[in-house]
């Protein structure tokens, strides 16, 4: 996620069905609601002749914003047949209602908020979570001195040559395409485009124009490594949010549902795309093929060390094992953000915070801090770990062969948190 915003016209030749009344009504408040909380539209490629009339009209006030959302959802129930379409056109309504309410004055606890941002309630890390991945790191990187240091000198023997990473790159998507393709089929048509920049606060952005075209940016002013790289692709790609937003493109939109022409920060679609993306991960990129294919990057890579066959394969199964403990300590920002916004904890007791349990480095939990204060940031911090637990449960209730159907599900399906809740619950 990033603060900085594209919000794209159609794209393509394909033309946007015509929305519906509720479906405009929907399109209008989100773009309504984005004038004033910059960043909430992710991506907008429904018809043009609406996002026209809205950068026309004067601004709306956010007490009418609030009531707009609230009579819409009232409509929802009324006026929607598809039990699937109206449980998730409701579920973003809440959210858009709570954004509204904010932005009108009103005093909403921060649980609260995130609770009907997404769906879902937030839930703190018990702190021997993190002592267990760092004792697991301990392991895997045994030396003396702080482990936060023992990890910056591992992540730069495997940083990738500037000259090397659009053959990484390619290498990668053309890899976890085909794995698309051959677990997930592929929308006829879609295609994306890799670009290369600087002076950006992410690492990585998938920008969907409509029309199934999809701009990767991968932001070379971070250092590029393995096999972080590996997952950032399969995440902004395939099977992640390029597949994701071509296929609700073909099999939502140009079906009628037009409402999903429009994507919207801090609601319940994120942390279910968000989630999506970072589990799709392991149907990319699967966990048992990670050192094999890690030692094939290394090579691609330029790695003068992969040269060495022992060394390479220690250090190719070494880094897969440290993908899922150094995810763990990630998680380490949700109990940050509630300590900040729910528990009044100062910036500095955060910082702290992300240093003891996260084993950042402290210039690196300084800039961590500055997603978790950032004011349409600071509850996107709950969607990559909380969404992607949540999906990895709903996907482990079935048999192992069933599970990438379920998971197309995701791609193809309105679902919100609460359904999939609802369902493991049954």
């Amino acid at each position: 996620m990033t603060a900085e915003r594209r919000v794209a016209a159609v794209g393509g030749t394909r033309t946007v069905p015509e929305p519906d009344a509720i479906a405009r009504d929907y399109l209008l408040l989100g773009l309504r609601l984005d004038q004033q909380v910059p960043g909430l539209v992710d991506a907008y490629f429904g018809p043009a002749s609406l996002k026209a009339e809205v950068e026309i009209e004067p601004k709306r006030p956010p007490a009418a914003l609030r009531e707009d959302a609230a009579l819409l959802r009232a409509r929802v129930v009324d006026e929607i047949d598809a039990p699937d379409r109206r449980t998730w056109l409701t579920a973003q309504l809440v959210a858009l209602e709570a954004q509204a309410s904010v932005l009108a004055g009103d005093t909403l606890p921060y649980v609260d908020l995130v609770a009907k941002a997404f769906d879902f309630e937030p839930r703190r890390v018990p702190d021997g979570v993190f002592d267990a991945a760092a004792a697991r790191v301990d392991e895997l990187l045994p030396g003396d001195g702080d482990l936060a240091v023992r990890l910056e000198a591992w992540d730069a023997e495997l940083e990738i040559p500037a000259e090397r990473l659009p053959a990484v790159i390619d290498w990668l998507i053309e890899r976890f395409r085909a794995r698309s393709a051959e677990l997930f089929g592929l929308p006829t048509g879609e295609r994306l485009r890799v670009g290369l920049v600087r002076n950006q606060p992410w690492a990585a952005y998938s920008w969907y124009d409509g029309g199934l075209h999809s701009r990767i940016d991968i932001n070379i002013d971070l250092p590029a490594r393995l096999p972080n790289l590996a997952q950032i692709v399969a995440h902004e790609t395939y099977p992640g949010h390029h597949l994701e937003r071509a296929s609700k493109d073909l099999d939502l939109v140009e079906r009628g549902r037009v409402e999903s022409s429009i994507v919207l920060i801090n609601t319940p679609e994120c942390l279910i795309s968000e989630g999506m993306a970072n589990l799709g991960v392991e149907f990319a990129f699967r966990p048992a093929e990670r050192p094999a294919v890690l030692e094939e990057l290394f090579d691609i890579a330029g790695h003068v060390w992969a040269a060495d066959s022992s060394r390479r394969r220690d250090t190719a199964e070494r880094a897969a094992t440290l993908i899922g403990p150094r995810e763990v300590l990630h998680t380490s920002g949700v109990n940050a953000a509630l300590m900040l916004h729910a528990d009044g904890a100062s910036r500095e007791e955060a910082v702290d915070y992300l240093v003891r349990a996260g084993r950042y480095p402290r210039a690196a939990a300084e800039k961590r801090l500055e997603f978790l204060v950032h004011p349409t940031w600071r509850t996107v911090v709950f969607v990559y770990s909380e969404g992607e637990a949540l999906l990895r449960r709903w996907i482990d209730a079935v048999p192992k062969a069933d599970r990438p159907v379920r998971f197309a599900r995701l791609l193809h399906e309105q679902l919100t948190p609460g359904a999939i809740l609802a369902d493991l619950r049954d």
